[in-house]
């Protein structure tokens, strides 16, 4: 049964034959570049860094000990830690210079906090060292 003319417009055109192996080829580099992407920003670190210990002082303050790996020795690192309180709540937290140094760096550091700490932890590490942190 043939459709009536004029009423469902003009039958399409079939794809060009460029057009049908193109397409899936700009979606596998676009899916490469995204996967790319992805890895370098949550991949490997450059820095990482993990709690050894930690010793409730008081009431008031937490005692943190941690180590820090670094794939860049000569370059200072700013580590943030914190403490928790028995509630879960952030009672505190504090930026710590890493000189450079050793590949592999144990620092230890008193954190003050508004509540009473249950627990200190570092949060995590980063080159991008504030200039108020800087010693140069």
């Amino acid at each position: 049964m043939a459709l009536p003319e004029g009423r469902y417009g003009k039958p399409r055109r079939p794809l060009p034959r460029w057009a049908r192996w193109s397409l899936p080829v700009i979606a596998v580099l676009i899916g490469s570049v995204i996967a790319w992407v992805g890895y370098r920003n949550l991949g490997t670190q450059p820095v990482e860094a993990k709690q050894t210990a930690f010793e409730v002082l008081d009431d008031s303050s937490v005692e943190i000990t941690f180590e820090v790996v670094r794939q860049t020795p000569e370059q200072a690192v700013v580590c943030i830690v914190r403490a928790r309180s028995q509630d879960g709540d952030e009672a505190g937290r504090r930026e710590v210079l890493v000189e450079p140094g050793a590949d592999t760096v144990r620092a230890t550091t008193v954190l003050k906090t508004s509540k009473p700490p249950v627990t200190g932890e570092v949060f995590g590490c980063s080159y991008q060292v504030p200039a108020y942190l800087s010693t140069r």
